[in-house]
């Protein structure tokens, strides 16, 4: 699989998409795409490429999505990146965080196409891999009183000339200044036409729509009209929707793990692996906090569990203990 044939993925998410998140994703879906969270090109140039990049082949399909605006930085990054073996190089262009702005990447970079498509074509050259770019509509900014539709087409027609096919559109516009990252996802309306339209003006690229697509039925409808669809913190504050992934979205027999304690006793040898490599249990179990939502003992396991795994030497014992709160209604 690569990102141009993905019709489900989870979305890079800061602090959430790391390879707890990703290992727990695994036992519920073989087929659905995943992606790190962003890591900055110039991290990985200067910094421990071993730490950054590293993940484990159960993890695969992968998608790395890269943060950067220098098409030099990124090319070696990529470059770098090679020795992983991903399967496939994300740019994030959509990131409205005033950090990340600071940066001069994310969504600021839509202020200049040029350099993305810059960007993207030196990503594509020094990696070898498909990449693609995750995007929001527009930049209110700059497309104020339009629904943003012709600097999304402009922005895409110079990407696609710099040999991208695959696009990532959160249906949403952008606004830099004066909203957080929470007010542009809340404050901004969802305008899912303009992915269609968009994918209507380029049906020869692959268009993944994201945005408030909170269950699988979400993503069907959406995929009347477009390529992919991309499920995110929907994904992280339900993960068991994952297990239904392969068969609704995919066609694919039943095969994952569809029982929650069983997903929680499959992690014994990840985190105990981890741990012993000096890793503390809190991290390692945040994506589990959620496995129950919805059943009886939910609330228990999640106190429970988050409570204990701070304490000193707390190990996979811990979470066998927390698991005996859901376990009597099982």
């Amino acid at each position: 699989m690569t990102p141009c044939s993905a019709r489900l993925s989870v979305a890079p998410m800061l602090d959430w998409t790391d390879d707890a998140f990703r290992y727990v994703a695994r036992l519920l879906t073989k087929r659905t795409l995943l992606y790190t969270e962003m890591i900055a090109a110039q991290a990985v140039v200067h910094g421990d490429a071993e730490k950054l990049l590293s993940f484990d082949v159960s993890e695969k399909p992968l998608v790395l999505q890269l943060g950067g605006s220098d098409p030099e930085t990124l090319a070696k990054a990529c470059a770098a990146a090679k020795a992983f073996d991903y399967d496939g190089i994300n740019l994030n262009a959509g990131c409205p965080s005033a950090r990340v702005a600071a940066g001069d990447f994310g969504v600021v970079l839509r202020r200049d196409p040029d350099k993305i498509a810059d960007c993207l074509r030196a990503m594509r050259e020094s990696s070898g891999l498909p990449v693609s770019l995750k995007t929001r509509i527009a930049l209110e900014e700059n497309t104020a009183g339009t629904d943003g539709f012709d600097d999304l087409c402009r922005c895409v027609d110079k990407a696609a000339a710099a040999g991208v096919s695959a696009f990532v559109i959160h249906a949403r516009k952008a606004r830099l200044k004066g909203f957080t990252p929470k007010q542009n996802r809340e404050r901004l309306s969802i305008d899912y036409d303009v992915v269609y339209r968009l994918k209507e003006a380029f049906p020869h690229l692959h268009v993944t729509i994201n945005g408030d697509i909170k269950t699988l039925d979400d993503a069907l409808t959406h995929l009347k009209r477009t390529d992919g669809a991309m499920i995110g913190r929907a994904a992280y504050a339900d993960p068991m929707m994952l297990a239904n992934a392969d068969s609704v979205i995919f066609g694919d027999a039943e095969e994952s793990v569809k029982d929650p304690v069983s997903v929680v006793l499959r992690t014994e040898k990840y985190i105990t692996d981890k741990i012993n490599k000096g890793a503390r249990l809190a991290p390692l179990v945040r994506p589990l906090a959620n496995l129950f939502k919805g059943r009886p003992g939910a609330a228990l396991w999640r106190r429970t569990l988050t409570e204990n795994a701070f304490l000193p030497q707390a190990d996979f014992k811990t979470v066998a203990e927390a698991l005996k709160s859901v376990i009597p209604f099982f």
